[in-house]
């Protein structure tokens, strides 16, 4: 059981930066599967970012090369580093935790384990 509270949203210019953070708390953290996602108002979630427990990633296209995922095993702590921010990056954001790594983890396909969100809202 993995309980999963998400902290750094807030507002933003476009171009400007943002550091989300997700605390965990149970058993297991350092051997799950963490990823972030996000839904803006009147869209699907989307897979934002993931991070195995060997420290691989992947990201959605949308955020290659802005977006920083990482975490910390002792701290039991997953972070989104959101640089060159945009418009479009406004959403409520949510870090999850899988047990197992499938395939689709976009889709949110594995996770098990949700945080409350965070919202991120950026602005011209």
């Amino acid at each position: 059981q993995v309980l999963l509270v998400e902290s750094g949203g807030g507002s933003a210019q476009t171009g400007g930066s943002l550091r989300l953070s997700c605390a965990a708390s149970g058993s297991g953290y350092s051997g799950y599967r963490m990823a972030w996602f996000r839904q803006a108002q009147g869209k699907e979630r989307e897979g934002v970012a993931v991070i195995d427990r060997d420290g691989s990633s992947n990201y959605a296209d949308s955020v290659k090369g802005r977006f920083t995922i990482s975490r910390d095993n002792v701290k039991r702590t997953l972070y989104l580093e959101m640089n060159s921010l945009k418009l479009e990056d406004t959403a409520m954001y949510y870090c999850a935790a899988a047990a197992w790594a499938v395939d689709g983890w976009a889709r949110g396909r594995g996770f098990g384990y949700w945080g409350p969100g965070t919202q991120v809202t950026v602005s011209a």
